[in-house]
């Protein structure tokens, strides 16, 4: 049996302009001149330069006007008054020589390197499309994990093209070949492999030695189990092997580089902020970028003098001047979202300097409070998402680095003394630990979490793994050097 019945619910529903706005707050300073110019494409009456000074007819009253046909009220006095909208740019205490360029990323992708590179080889077309799908299917750290077989695939049902494992293997070869040296490894094996290959003149002992480590004993290496490789490789002393070891650890495991999108070479970070510190004194500014120069254009007064001499029923002229409003309303408040953008960062990076004062005078990680986002978000009496959105995708440029804003905020524990201290002053201590430790005796997770102890942090030994997993350091049996 059906039933009907009723139920009282609150829901936020957030308006186009407010949506639009969190979308701003969420762009980084690199991709907001891409946005700006988006905007300025979309809508004719913003413009971008140096503020005008006003004309003696923007500051005329003219009466408010009722369209034709009951449509909607146009009141023309608001769009020519003399506002904060006709010339408009952001003052953020920045000084003109703080008004300058900063790097922005000018690179060439690996990929295109690697088709450049391609041309070299004088291959026929059938060969050429073979070696551009392969260089395709190259992933950002430099390797292919797709299988051959799927790749060759591709090729029959894409373009058509027929080809063997065999062929494409060659061409793989020769791509191989190509720098940076162990490009396109299907795996870490193969990518160490290659570039001992290219130092490999037959004579030299440690690069012979190298390989046969890498043929015969991967799995060993891969776990440190020396001895086995010594077994293994019919050696009985370690001073065979340890130079040997010591330059397969210095090749390159990832010749692509870190990134898995982008695949660029060299890339700067432009940061959002600006700190400085001039003798104590902490002065924090926004990325002048962050600060463009917008304005409403001055040509739609013609179009309302037009509308104010001439026939209100004029429906062309009507339609021509609900566009223009339409327009000056998007513009003014773009303008307003932007200004609003730079309010809220710099409200939000200052309450950040001031929690963590100590941290910013100096750079030393042991003196990062705990701060989580509630605590920022009630300092500036705004909401934990708005403080989120402002600290995931902005960096800031300090005396000793540039650093994202993710990095200042972490979780407390507890010391000896009931004081809350940052985790990441824990992880600190944790690495100058092992950076520190005997690598022939590496410490064991527990032997950390009773040093940490020792020193009055009071953790468990699951949570010394997750910190040290955190670090990108391997266990201790991974450490172990000879």
């Amino acid at each position: 049996m059906q039933k009907l019945s009723l139920t009282q619910s609150l829901q936020q529903k957030l308006s186009p302009q407010q949506i639009q706005f969190i979308k701003l707050l969420q762009v980084p300073t690199a991709e907001l001149e891409n946005r700006i110019e988006e905007e300025l494409e979309l809508n004719p009456v913003l413009e971008q330069g140096e503020p005008e000074e006003q004309e003696d007819e923007f500051k005329e009253e003219v009466e408010e006007e009722e369209v034709a046909d009951k449509e909607e009220e146009i009141d023309i006095k608001d769009y020519l008054q003399d506002d904060d909208y006709s010339g408009y740019k952001t003052h953020n205490d920045v000084d003109d020589e703080d008004d300058k360029e900063m790097p922005m990323p000018t690179s060439s992708t690996l990929q295109e390197t690697l088709i450049t590179q391609l041309g070299f080889l004088g291959l026929n077309d059938h060969q050429l499309a073979i070696g551009k799908q392969l260089i395709g299917s190259i992933e950002g750290d430099g390797y292919i994990r797709r299988d051959l077989e799927a790749i060759v695939n591709d090729l029959a049902f894409s373009q058509g093209l027929e080809t063997s494992l065999e062929e494409a293997e060659e061409i793989l070869k020769k791509i191989q070949a190509f720098d940076p040296a162990g490009i396109a490894a299907r795996n870490l094996q193969e990518c160490l492999l290659i570039q001992l290959e290219r130092m490999d003149d037959g004579q030299d002992v440690d690069v012979i030695v190298a390989k046969r480590i890498l043929i015969e004993c991967y799995e060993e290496f891969t776990k440190k189990h020396y001895q086995k490789i010594l077994k293994k490789l019919d050696l009985d002393d370690e001073e065979y092997i340890k130079d040997a070891i010591e330059l397969i650890v210095r090749l390159n495991p990832k010749p692509g580089g870190e990134g898995s999108s982008g695949m660029v070479k060299n890339q700067y970070v432009i940061p959002d902020f600006i700190l400085t510190n001039n003798n104590g004194k902490l002065d924090l500014a926004l990325n002048s970028r962050n600060a463009p120069e917008l304005r409403i254009s001055r040509s739609y007064n013609e179009m309302f003098k037009a509308y104010d001499k001439s026939d209100k029923k004029d429906k062309k002229l009507k339609e021509a001047v609900s566009f223009v409003k339409q327009k000056l309303d998007a513009a003014k408040w773009f303008i307003d979202a932007i200004r609003q953008r730079q309010l809220t960062l710099l409200r939000t990076m200052r309450a950040i300097v001031d929690f963590q004062y100590d941290y910013f005078q100096e750079g030393d990680e042991t003196k990062l409070k705990p701060m989580i986002l509630k605590d920022i978000a009630q300092i500036i009496n705004m909401d934990i998402s708005t403080v989120s959105r402002v600290a995931s995708s902005k960096t800031i440029q300090t005396d000793f680095g540039v650093y994202p804003l993710k990095y200042f905020f972490s979780e407390g524990i507890a010391t000896d003394t009931g004081e809350e201290v940052s985790s990441r002053e824990v992880k600190q201590i944790i690495k100058n630990l092992i950076e520190e430790e005997d690598k022939s005796k590496p410490f064991s997770d527990d032997k950390l979490e009773d040093l940490l102890k020792a020193k009055g942090y009071n953790i468990a030994r699951r949570t010394v793994a997750k910190y040290r997993e955190q670090l990108n350091i391997p266990v201790a049996r991974l450490r172990k050097e000879l």
